[in-house]
């Protein structure tokens, strides 16, 4: 199902977009200057992360009632709506992981910071909206390094820039208004966003 495939990467670019998993990418990238094992580390943590999220979505829309799941996930994605507007820091010591080499620091660090994150919630969601497990998981993934390879590529100098940017205010309004419009939709249409969209 493409839809589900091209909404999940949509919207997870968008909302990792300053998230502390980019911040975390960010202070991967300045303190390690290996861009290639911390890439492959972010794209492993971020799969068996996001799998994870996609199998308990997908499990919840086989666990409850078409109704209760459609209030479930719409009044969900709102409560993503008006989270994704609160920023992020990271607090995360990724010294403490330094044992683990590039790679198993990034791995490690990275999938702890993605627990409870709102990416990981959006693919639950998005798992429990589309019938379609595998395309959120890929569209999640894709998301994330989407917003991440450039974060490991030009490390500190762009984490300097989008901080300071008044745009990430915008960006993250952007995708408020994107969690909205899915909330309402599916609990007021109850059907998918395109068919929703088409009226």
């Amino acid at each position: 199902m493409m839809e589900a495939f091209l909404v999940s990467t949509g919207i997870v670019a968008l909302a990792e977009i300053g998230d502390k998993t980019q911040l975390l990418a960010f202070m991967l990238a300045a303190k390690f200057r290996k861009p290639v094992p911390i890439i492959t580390g972010i794209f492993v943590a971020t799969i068996l992360n996001h799998a994870g999220a996609g199998a308990l979505g997908a499990w919840l829309q086989a666990l409850v009632s078409p109704e209760v799941l459609r209030w479930t996930v719409g009044l969900g994605f709102l409560a993503m709506a008006i989270w994704i507007l609160v920023p992020d820091k990271v607090d995360d010591d990724i010294s403490s992981a330094n044992r683990f080499g590039v790679f198993g620091t990034t791995v490690v660090a990275f999938f702890l910071a993605e627990m409870g994150d709102k990416t990981q919630i959006a693919t639950i969601a998005l798992a429990a909206k589309y019938s379609s497990f595998y395309m959120v998981v890929l569209g999640t993934t894709f998301g994330m390094m989407l917003a991440n390879v450039p974060a490991v590529l030009l490390g500190h100098k762009l984490a300097e820039k989008l901080g300071q940017s008044k745009h990430l205010r915008i960006i993250h309004g952007v995708v408020a208004v994107i969690f909205a419009i899915l909330g309402v939709a599916t609990l007021v249409a109850g059907k998918s966003l395109s068919g929703w969209l088409a009226g």
